[in-house]
């Protein structure tokens, strides 16, 4: 992908998080030059509005990702260890919201705001973290530039 506005596929669009990148999308204005949404049987050929269009949402299958540049993906950790390889071997890059590939040493696990310099290390995935971890990670990050942290204990209950 050069500098041109990319070819966006949003997988598993219809449900919450999905929901969400469009917020966020839509909110920041972010530049693309397409978008495909992409979800189960159950939501293909629902339709859903996007900056003032609306749109038809695709079953999500193998060949849902040619000419797609970046895919948001957050349908769930069996449909993405199913489906992210065939967008890579597409060409895209998949910023995967799911568990599926969270603990794979050749993915980086990426924060936000936190540990950015590992997005250079994608081989075509990259995981985020569990909710939780992505919400403390940044004022944690703070913390420990101010006064340094040793150790951090968290329980939480989801």
């Amino acid at each position: 992908m050069s500098n041109q506005r990319p070819n966006l596929a949003i997988l598993g669009a219809t449900g919450n998080v999905g929901r969400k990148f469009l917020e966020i999308l839509e909110k920041r204005n972010f530049p693309f030059t397409n978008i495909k949404f992409l979800a189960s049987g159950k939501s293909a050929d629902s339709k859903i509005k996007f900056h003032g269009k609306e749109y038809l949402v695709e079953l999500a299958t193998k060949d849902s990702f040619n000419g797609i540049d970046i895919v948001l993906a957050s349908a769930g950790g069996s449909i993405s260890k199913e489906l992210v390889p065939y967008a890579v071997k597409a060409g895209a890059v998949v910023i995967d919201n799911s568990s599926a590939y969270r603990m794979d040493p050749e993915v980086p696990l990426v924060v936000a705001g936190v540990n950015n310099h590992d997005l250079k290390k994608h081989k075509g995935i990259i995981a985020n973290p569990n909710c939780t971890t992505a919400q403390l990670m940044p004022p944690l990050k703070a913390l420990h530039e101010l006064a340094g942290l040793k150790r951090v204990i968290v329980s939480t209950y989801q």
